[in-house]
């Protein structure tokens, strides 16, 4: 048995049995943590607040035996309340936090990733990442966790896409009329360009 203490932001809960939760966090340390916290619906000594989505946390967490984690105790480190007050900002944060619990893997360190996260929130906070920033911090998260599309060329032969621009996820990116696979989507020329410009700036901030 380990007991262990990290920052983590909460990425999301979900009820367990009568009185307990089971909270996935993103932690600067560990990585991806689902973490049991044993009476967390009726303590509010122990767990008062710390639990909401994208809250910043000191968590005590004990690794008892495989994978299993239990959250023994946690003090907020931010909150971040100015972005509760707007739903479009809560519709970004929710967005974040849901695409970072897919791109990370349990167990995992991701440092980088935990890091743009925070990031984000603070900016979210105080008023910044809108639609822009949102998009800067979707590529950035892709590239960081080594999923980053390619858009200056087509993902398959290596040639300019054209003015005819065509997404593949299969392939991971913009795909040139000849080698469009059927389920590619039309994307605008000036999406296109826009995406790449974002791209090849590199980097994130608010």
């Amino acid at each position: 048995m380990e007991r262990f203490r990290c920052r983590a932001v909460v990425l999301s809960t979900l009820d367990y049995g009568e009185s307990d939760k089971v909270a996935t966090l993103l932690t600067d340390e560990r990585g991806r943590l689902s973490a049991f916290a044993n009476g967390a619906r009726k303590s509010k000594r122990r767990f008062a607040g710390v639990l909401e989505p994208f809250t910043l946390i000191d968590a005590r967490l004990v690794q008892t035996r495989g994978d299993l984690v239990r959250l023994e105790g946690a003090e907020v480190l931010d909150s971040f309340g100015e972005l509760r007050l707007d739903i479009a900002r809560v519709a970004r944060a929710s967005y974040a936090v849901e695409l970072l619990r897919e791109l990370c893997r349990d167990h995992e360190p991701h440092p980088d990733l935990f890091a743009l996260l925070v990031r984000l929130l603070e900016a979210l906070a105080r008023r910044g990442a809108g639609a822009e920033g949102l998009m800067r911090f979707e590529l950035a998260a892709l590239a960081m966790a080594g999923l980053m599309p390619r858009l200056d060329r087509c993902a398959r032969c290596g040639r300019p896409p054209g003015t005819d621009s065509l997404f593949d996820p299969e392939h991971g990116g913009l795909v040139c009329p000849g080698c469009a696979a059927g389920m590619s989507a039309r994307m605008s020329p000036a999406a296109a360009r826009a995406l790449a410009a974002l791209q090849q700036e590199g980097g994130w901030s608010a």
